[in-house]
């Protein structure tokens, strides 16, 4: 279709051409002619009388004749820009039909691009939490640290945020494709079993209960899963491997990890941000 814009204005232009040509500039040209006959400047002459003699009366010109005629009436200032006017009309109307293909979505405006990631959101599929592991895969990582047992660890994706709970899931979807699929070791957590872990002979945490984002469903503990087994022991070469990897991945979807801390928790992310500005702006929903 955009083939043709170019020869259609160009076809009007050449139109425009052959008629300013055709009836103005030979027009102007004839009359010249005429006027250099009708009154020579060379010759002296006398005036003469010269009889009159019947011209057939004149009647009004009709059809092309008569807008032609009706054209060299007019000053050849006036009819251009009339002429002028459907031109520059047509190229205005072509361009603003066409306009919309030339867009460039990196040239979209910003309130508009924002909306379209949020439609783009909330159109992409939701994640499904993975089948619970058996509790034989968690014997090692118990034996490690008694605190993880099932019993004591909460593991229920539905206790989180909903919103969170995608973000884990990314994350855990691209650990997968790296070779480190993780398992969700703690989700929720008690304001009581947060001060239990805050305060008992091996510190596990520095936050007490009600300051930890546990317990408002926004973090997680994650532990690599290796030959069907958890595997926590930081001790371990490829364990660490996992944990930087996650740190990576989470530090990418805008997670906070653990491993950057003072007291680093490796298999720990959550959502960024202080928890009063979080808890305001769950608030506000």
């Amino acid at each position: 279709m955009m083939f043709f814009v170019p020869l259609i204005v160009a076809g009007i232009v050449l139109l425009l051409l052959w008629l300013g040509w055709r009836f103005f500039l030979g027009g102007a040209r004839l009359q010249v002619e005429r006027a250099t006959i009708a009154t020579p400047t060379d010759l002296a002459c006398e005036p003469v009388d010269i009889p009159a003699v019947d011209a057939p009366p004149s009647r009004p010109l009709s059809g092309a004749g008569g807008v032609f005629a009706w054209m060299k009436a007019w000053p050849v200032g006036m009819l251009l820009p009339m002429l002028a006017l459907p031109l520059v009309a047509a190229v205005v109307a072509i361009t603003l039909h066409f306009g919309g293909y030339h867009k460039d979505p990196q040239f979209v405006p910003s309130e508009y691009a924002h909306g379209n990631q949020i439609r783009q959101a909330l159109l992409e599929e939701k994640l499904v939490p993975p089948p619970p592991l058996p509790p034989s895969a968690f014997v090692d990582a118990v034996a490690e640290k008694p605190q993880l047992a099932l019993d004591k660890a909460d593991r229920d994706w539905a206790r989180m945020d909903p919103a969170f709970v995608q973000d884990v899931l990314r994350v855990m979807e691209r650990m997968k494709a790296r070779g480190f699929p993780m398992v969700l070791l703690e989700g929720y957590r008690s304001a009581e079993r947060q001060n239990k872990l805050a305060g008992g002979s091996t510190k596990v945490t520095q936050a007490k209960g009600g300051e930890s984002k546990h317990q408002y469903g926004l973090a997680a503990d994650l532990a690599p899963v290796r030959g069907g087994k958890v595997v926590i022991s930081e001790r371990d070469p490829w364990a660490m491997q996992a944990y930087n990897a996650l740190g990576e991945e989470a530090q990418a979807a805008g997670l906070t990890w653990g491993g950057v801390w003072s007291f680093r928790d490796y298999g720990h992310i959550e959502r960024a941000g202080s928890l009063r500005a979080l808890l305001s702006q769950r608030n506000k929903k």
